[in-house]
C-alpha cells in the first residue's frame, strides 16, 4: 500500500528481456535504499513492483509483458524518469490517499496551462473509468496523489503546485502523453457494495490498460 506522495524521481538504467519477460534496472535518485530488502514493494510511476537485488542507489524489478503492454512502463527507455515511493509502513504519515499500485487504465493529457504559480492539467480517461472520478475526490496519476478540481464527462482537471511539478515527472508531460491512472479505491468498493448481488457478481472491475480513445 502507498500514499501517492512521491519520495524521489529515479531513472531507468536498463530494460533487459529475460525469458519472454523483462527486468528493469532503475536508479533510485535521492531515495536511499540502504534499508531495502529483496521482496519489498515499491511504486514505480503508479505501478507496484517487487524489488530485486536492491542496492544503495538502484534496484531491479521483473515486469511481465502484460504490465509493460498495459501501463506506461512498456514505453520507457533508458534515461527516462520515473516516480518512486516505498511501501507505506504502519507508523508512517498518511499524507495523500490509499494507493494500491494496481493501475486501472491510462489517462491522456489533453491540455495544460498556467494558473497563477501553479499549472492546471486536463486529462481524458476511458469511459468505463470516468464514473469513478469525482470533483474534490482523489486520483493517482503516475504514482502522484492529486485532488480533482473539476469533471466534465470523461475529462477532469487537477492543479499542480510548483513543488509537485519539480519533484515528480508530471512537470515533464506534454499534451498527448499518457499516464498511469488508479481511481479512488473507496469509490470502487462502494460501487460494488451498492450493486445488487447478482449484478455485483457478474460485473468486472475496470482492467489495467484501458487507454483513452483518440479522436
Amino acid at each position: 500500500m502507498f500514499t501517492g506522495i512521491v519520495t524521489a524521481k529515479g531513472r531507468l538504467r536498463q530494460k533487459s528481456k529475460l525469458g519472454g519477460d523483462y527486468r528493469l534496472h532503475i536508479s533510485s535518485g535521492a531515495l536511499d535504499l540502504s534499508g531495502a530488502r529483496v521482496g519489498d514493494s515499491i511504486c514505480v510511476s503508479g505501478t507496484c513492483l517487487t524489488m530485486l537485488d536492491p542496492e544503495r542507489d538502484s534496484f531491479f524489478a521483473d515486469v511481465s509483458t502484460e504490465t509493460l503492454d498495459l501501463t506506461t512502463l512498456g514505453a520507457l527507455e533508458p534515461g527516462d524518469p520515473v516516480n518512486l515511493e516505498l511501501a507505506l509502513r504502519a507508523d508512517d504519515r498518511m499524507g495523500g490517499h490509499l494507493v494500491t499500485g494496481h493501475v486501472d487504465g491510462l489517462a491522456r493529457l489533453v491540455s495544460r496551462h498556467e494558473d497563477a504559480r501553479a499549472e492546471r492539467f486536463e486529462f481524458e480517461v476511458p469511459e468505463p473509468l470516468a464514473r469513478y472520478v469525482a470533483r474534490k475526490g482523489s486520483v493517482c496519476l503516475d504514482g502522484v496523489s492529486l485532488t480533482v478540481n473539476a469533471v466534465d464527462g470523461r475529462r477532469f482537471d487537477v492543479c499542480l503546485i510548483p513543488h509537485t511539478l519539480e519533484v515528480t515527472t508530471l512537470g515533464e508531460l506534454s499534451v498527448g502523453d499518457a499516464v498511469n491512472l488508479e481511481v479512488d479505491l473507496v469509490a470502487r468498493y462502494l460501487e460494488r457494495l451498492m450493486l445488487p448481488e447478482t449484478t455485483a457478481g457478474a460485473s468486472e472491475p475496470p482492467g489495467a490498460g484501458q487507454g483513452p480513445d483518440h479522436d
